[in-house]
């Protein structure tokens, strides 16, 4: 079943710009459409259509950066049929619309990230320990109380910590979590005690389960961070640039808002 879900996966990054259907996935994996359609919702948390849609969004961001095609043109290039569908659908996913993305040219540490105000939010409490990768001697991790099972929208509660490579997890605490079931993501810069620099630094993902969220007691979730694997959901958001120093933004912060959106179409 691992192989199958894989041979589906390797199909949508290889397809996602052609009108994909659930069967056209389903028949790259050698399976029928609703047998199919579980294995893969178990394998990855999400449907094989979301999957694809995620695939889309995180092309779209790649050629946006790389690229100087106009937004209209990569919309089409990456599936959809409407410049107003893909807008809508990449603000909702990254943070910002497409037009904003490119201006940051890939510099967004500031933006998805904003001081808490004076007087903090009522919420949870969500607590725990981040697990780090044999050979990890630190990382910048960006954790984030999400609604989906893809790092997409903007989170609940978001923080940053800096972790030192140790025998014992590091103990985070993110606060202000609305009540109600979230994702706990972690995405984290990772510098290795490799002494070759082409090895040094690496990309760590990590993702609890659904945790539930009441502001009477604090929730556990502890992550282990990995490195990424090609059957990994992209990651939609616009995250902060995890390689910059943290000016603004101290590694003991407990809590950080989320900065509006901006409305601009491309």
């Amino acid at each position: 079943m691992d192989s199958a879900v894989e041979r589906a996966i390797k199909c949508i990054w290889e397809r996602y710009s052609e009108p994909l259907s659930l069967s056209d996935i389903a028949r790259s994996a050698i399976l029928s459409r609703f047998h199919f359609s579980r294995i893969f919702k178990d394998a990855t948390g999400v449907s094989p259509g979301r999957f694809l849609s995620a695939v889309r969004i995180y092309q779209a961001k790649r050629m946006l950066l790389n690229s100087r095609l106009k937004v209209t043109d990569i919309s089409f290039a990456v599936g959809f049929n409407s410049l107003g569908s893909f807008t809508n659908h990449f603000t909702a996913s990254v943070g910002v619309p497409p037009g904003r993305f490119r201006r940051m040219s890939g510099n967004v540490e500031v933006e998805p990230l904003a001081r808490p105000s004076a007087i903090p939010a009522p919420g949870g409490l969500v607590t725990g320990t981040i697990g780090m990768p044999k050979g990890v001697a630190w990382a910048r991790v960006y954790l984030g109380a999400f609604a989906s099972p893809i790092m997409q929208c903007r989170p609940a509660a978001a923080t940053v910590v800096e972790v030192s490579g140790s025998d014992e997890p590091y103990q985070y605490r993110l606060v202000n979590v609305p009540q109600g079931t979230w994702f706990i993501h972690a995405l984290g810069v990772a510098e290795t005690a490799d002494p070759e620099p082409w090895t040094m630094r690496t990309t760590l993902v990590g993702r609890s389960n659904l945790v539930p969220i009441s502001e009477m007691a604090p929730t556990m979730a502890s992550i282990v961070l990995r490195p990424q694997r090609p059957t990994d959901l992209p990651i939609l958001l616009a995250v902060p640039d995890l390689d910059n120093e943290l000016d603004t933004f101290p590694p003991d912060m407990a809590e950080a808002a989320i900065e509006e959106s901006a409305s601009d179409l491309a």
